[in-house]
């Protein structure tokens, strides 16, 4: 399985109470769904989990993995990145992307100028946005994921074009 058929959907947070439960955040559009796209993995792909959940919490779920039966070994799983085959998961309309398909993406103004490459993508409730690595700068700009600021994305091409406000970059 390679890395581009696989999305992170989820992270556990720890154990939750003692009987092997875990805290799991979702990083899906519709949080409860990432139960329907189990069995999930490890970043490594070397650990597969069935998944389901028992309960909603502050910032996620309680949850049931398969072959985890107590709090030390459902402890152990703290920060563990949960990830679903791309075909499980729903097809996105065309003005939606996977935050995996972005990073990575290089960034280019409407003039063709070479702005930076995508390094995460980040969202503090309102929208999401870009974090830009400019070529050959240590500092970061981060920019609001929006049709007015990202008028196109490009995944064929592997490129994204920007019309930020000015004095961004």
């Amino acid at each position: 399985m390679s890395d581009e058929n696989r999305i992170c959907v989820g992270a556990i947070g720890g154990a939750f109470g003692v009987h092997g439960e875990v805290r799991l955040k979702s990083f899906t559009a519709t949080p409860e769904d990432i139960a329907e796209y189990s069995p999930l993995t490890s970043e490594d792909g070397q650990r597969s989990f069935g998944v389901t959940l028992t309960g909603q919490l502050k910032n996620g779920f309680s949850a049931r993995l398969t072959g985890i039966g107590n709090k030390e070994a459902a402890d152990a799983l703290r920060g563990t990145r949960l990830y679903a085959e791309r075909d499980q998961l729903p097809h996105l309309p065309d003005d939606e992307y996977y935050h995996a398909d972005l990073i990575g993406l290089e960034v280019y103004d409407t003039g063709g100028s070479l702005l930076g490459q995508v390094k995460s993508v980040l969202n503090h409730g309102a929208s999401d946005i870009l974090e830009i690595q400019g070529p050959g700068a240590s500092a970061v700009v981060l920019l609001p994921f929006t049709l007015q600021a990202v008028p196109t994305v490009d995944l064929a091409a592997g490129r994204i074009i920007a019309d930020p406000p000015d004095g961004l970059f």
